[in-house]
């Protein structure tokens, strides 16, 4: 038999995000806030050599965030994430858990398709992506530019929508440390025990 102090209780939930997850969640907003930012400043450039550039890395930055997602939903389906402190669910409204919910559900949905519309609209146009310059990977359609114009468009779309979600979720975990003061953020703040 066990002794009490080294048993362990399997249904007990975590309070904070592991090691993980934490830097998975940190690495991702770090680099799609990046990509979002090359992406608006190249978007204008002239055809130049510095553009093309630009597009290669953006196009990289975008495989490598869609390889981290998968790696975060594994990640997020084989190790319970810490549920919700009582005090917070207690004290927000319906409406607030739904938008929580949603935001997360709809941000998750993003990560995958933005990079997807924005291979797609590469392979559309006729460019395949080379990753880091040595390894080609698939077309995700074949070569059409009425579908390549009808995509770009979508890609951008998602593109801002994702930078919305993420300013409001943003948005909220500074109301709830500064605001509401209420130790939600600090379950995913690195190095925090």
């Amino acid at each position: 038999m066990t002794p009490p102090s080294l048993s362990v209780d399997l249904n007990r939930q975590p309070r904070r995000y592991s090691a993980v997850a934490i830097a998975l969640h940190w690495l991702l907003a770090v680099a799609i806030l990046g990509i979002f930012a090359v992406g608006l400043y190249m978007a204008d450039l002239p055809f130049s050599p510095t553009r093309m550039k630009l597009y290669n890395w953006h196009k990289w930055a975008g495989v490598c965030i869609l390889l981290l997602t998968v790696l975060r939903l594994v990640w997020r389906i084989t190790h319970r994430p810490p549920a919700l402190p009582q005090t917070v669910t207690l004290a927000m409204p319906g409406w607030q858990m739904q938008a929580y919910h949603a935001t997360h559900h709809l941000m998750y949905a993003l990560f995958f398709v933005v990079p997807l519309l924005g291979w797609a609209y590469s392979s559309a146009i006729g460019y395949p992506i080379v990753l880091f310059g040595v390894l080609p990977l698939p077309d995700f359609v074949g070569a059409d530019k009425a579908l390549a114009e009808l995509i770009k468009p979508l890609h951008g779309l998602a593109a801002w929508a994702l930078i919305v979600l993420a300013a409001l979720h943003i948005g909220a975990a500074l109301k709830h440390h500064w605001i509401d003061r209420d130790g939600l953020m600090q379950r995913m703040l690195p190095g925090r025990a």
